[in-house]
């Protein structure tokens, strides 16, 4: 199913505006999680005589681990956003199964990138692109990391000039927030998040797109 770059981005606002301060709050409960992790990890680090530099592996595990589970909350959180966003609530954000399997597919997906960018930008551009929503799959509908990143590779086939376009606005997006003071990462991060689901949702033929959806609405 085609998409646009447009409708998943208006999307995304639509839906922030629904209920902005909760969106708002989830940010700052994921960005204060993340903190408390990363905060965590330098204490381990130090105690086991590492630093941010050269981390311990105990350091590394549980950063690895906490960062999964964190990962996968964030991930579940705005799939049941996009899908009910005036019943979602905070409680999504704890998503610990399938840990292994979303674990793997992360770094299956890290170490497809890191090959690509060795051999060559473009490669490495495409190759995310084309396994981009891997662990949404791994969520949404709990396959192994080899079946998300195949099933990946076969949603966004054909779609790779307009995801990279869409990819590169929401970078462009949250720039903007993180110029707007920093502080307008809170709105920046909900709006581009639930954008990219619904680029997700287009492309895996779950859902029809939002433009369609409303004007089905309004008939």
């Amino acid at each position: 199913m085609d998409f646009s770059t447009g409708s998943a981005l208006r999307f995304g606002w639509e839906t922030f505006k629904k209920r902005p301060w909760f969106f708002i709050g989830s940010t700052v409960v994921i960005l204060l999680a993340s903190g408390l992790i990363n905060a965590f990890t330098t204490a381990i680090d130090g105690a086991m005589g590492g630093s941010i530099e050269e981390p311990s592996i105990a350091g590394i595990v549980i950063n690895l681990g906490l960062g999964t589970l964190l990962s996968m909350g964030a991930t579940a959180f705005y799939l049941a956003a996009h899908d009910n966003p005036e019943t979602v609530d905070l409680t999504t954000l704890w998503h610990p199964q399938p840990f292994l399997n979303y674990l793997g597919a992360s770094i299956l997906f890290g170490l497809a990138v890191a090959v690509g960018f060795v051999l060559l930008v473009v490669p490495g551009v495409i190759v995310a692109l084309m396994f981009m929503f891997t662990t949404f799959i791994v969520i949404d509908r709990t396959l192994g990391p080899i079946e998300a990143m195949k099933e990946s590779r076969r949603i966004t086939h054909g779609h790779k000039w307009t995801l990279l376009g869409f990819s590169l606005m929401l970078v462009l997006i949250n720039l903007l927030g993180i110029l707007a003071l920093v502080v307008g990462l809170l709105v920046t991060i909900p709006v581009s998040s639930l954008a990219l689901v619904s680029a997700y949702r287009q492309l895996a033929g779950r859902t029809p797109p939002p433009d369609a959806a409303m004007m089905a609405r309004a008939a």
